[in-house]
């Protein structure tokens, strides 16, 4: 059985991608809420998540990406993980995406970082 923090959304939705559960509409309304607060407001818009998470439109019609958004929150169509990601750290979940051994070099030689 799942468990729910306080604030509304399940841990599983909280997890690196291959154990991750999708969240809920009300769990993505209430990360909507949480990450809005973080910024003063009282909870950010479609139009300001899909500029957040990259579901904006690029010239094929305004709007599309608060479509997109709605469709999130409406259960019609399933929140992608990476989008999901930046509003929770956004939210104050922190970066969900990381798993503790990606965090820490288990040898200490520093290693672990790839150069790019």
């Amino acid at each position: 059985m799942s468990q729910q923090n306080k604030i509304g959304v399940r841990s599983e939705t909280l997890r690196p991608f291959p154990e991750w559960e999708p969240p809920s509409p009300d769990e993505i309304r209430q990360v909507f809420v949480l990450a809005g607060e973080r910024r003063g407001l009282k909870k950010l818009t479609g139009a300001q998540v899909a500029d957040l998470v990259g579901a904006s439109s690029t010239g094929a019609g305004v709007g599309k990406g608060s479509r997109t958004v709605r469709k999130w929150v409406g259960g019609e169509s399933r929140i992608p993980y990476g989008a999901w990601a930046i509003l929770c750290h956004e939210a104050g979940f922190g970066l969900i995406w990381r798993s503790e051994g990606l965090e820490k070099d288990p040898s200490g030689s520093g290693s672990g970082n790839p150069e790019i």
